[in-house]
């Protein structure tokens, strides 16, 4: 029994070293010419690519930034969520919790929160 582990071992290595060589080789150029007809665009600088590859992306990052926090920031919220550690967030309710509630009226008021039952 102990004899089988190494040799599965050394099987499994052969197996997966021959497996990723053979798809490197497949992977290698193709050996095929260009078809007739095609174009043999320019090359393109490395600036050119850094700014195209890189300097879009930022772009639309900045850009959707803004539009997410700029209607935030002209009405002067605070954006910062950690002001507070551990206070529970009401997204969309009372500024100042659940003190501006309304109690419930009588034994049969759904005013005041959630009542689920069992």
């Amino acid at each position: 029994m102990t004899h089988t582990l190494p040799f599965v071992r050394r099987a499994a290595l052969v197996l997966t070293t021959s497996a990723g060589l053979g798809l490197v080789g497949l992977a290698g150029p193709a050996s095929a010419a260009v078809p007739e007809g095609w174009s043999n665009p320019p090359s393109v600088s490395a600036l050119h690519a850094v700014l195209l590859l890189g300097g879009v992306p930022l772009l639309a990052y900045v850009v959707l930034t803004l539009l997410v926090y700029l209607p935030s920031m002209l009405r002067g919220e605070r954006r910062s969520s950690g002001a507070h550690p551990g206070e529970s967030q009401w997204f969309g309710g009372p500024s100042k919790g659940t003190s501006e509630l309304p109690a419930p009226d009588n034994e049969e008021s759904k005013a005041g929160g959630a009542s689920g039952r069992w």
